[in-house]
């Protein structure tokens, strides 16, 4: 059970981690900037394993993969959001965070509502609207593979990739 964080259209990743704090490769700080031009309270609000719910376009601007590293790096296990920019939603697979596009979701789940996700059986259930539930296309197993092992390169270091 995760508690959600939502916001709206064409979140960029300018929004997700400033550009001005790119001087640093250490994960730590970078997440501690996160969010906070869009949500200053972003880090306060967020606990450990949270939930991020989003309009359209979620991670469009720049490719830089430090946006889904320093939201997986503050805590967040999900992100679901109508549509995400492509290159975000490759950059987030590929470091391990886990991304799904349901539109009718990010539409109908409120700030602060509790969710379950099983992502193997493909379902998003919203635990403070009557269980509400969601289908989703589960992740294929390589998909699920590389989230387990914490991103592409973790899962290719440890000898899962053939």
């Amino acid at each position: 059970m995760a508690k959600v964080l939502k916001y709206g259209d064409n979140v960029d990743t300018d929004v997700i981690i400033p550009a001005r704090y790119l001087n640093t490769t250490n994960k730590a700080e970078l997440a501690s900037h996160a969010m906070e031009d869009i949500d200053v309270d972003f880090r306060k609000k967020l606990q450990p394993g949270g939930i991020v719910v989003a309009g359209k376009n979620f991670g469009c601007g720049s490719s830089r993969e430090h946006a889904p590293i320093v939201l997986k790096e503050s805590g967040v296990s999900l992100i679901i959001a109508e549509s995400f920019a492509r290159i975000f939603y490759r950059n987030a697979i590929n470091i391990g965070l886990a991304i799904v596009e349901c539109p009718q979701a990010a539409k109908e789940i409120n700030e602060g509502d509790e969710l379950e996700a099983d992502l193997a059986a493909g379902t998003i259930t919203n635990l403070s609207q009557g269980d509400k539930s969601y289908s989703i296309p589960p992740f294929p197993d390589f998909v699920r593979n590389i989230i387990s092992a914490g991103g592409l390169v973790k899962l290719a270091e440890g000898g899962g990739l053939a």
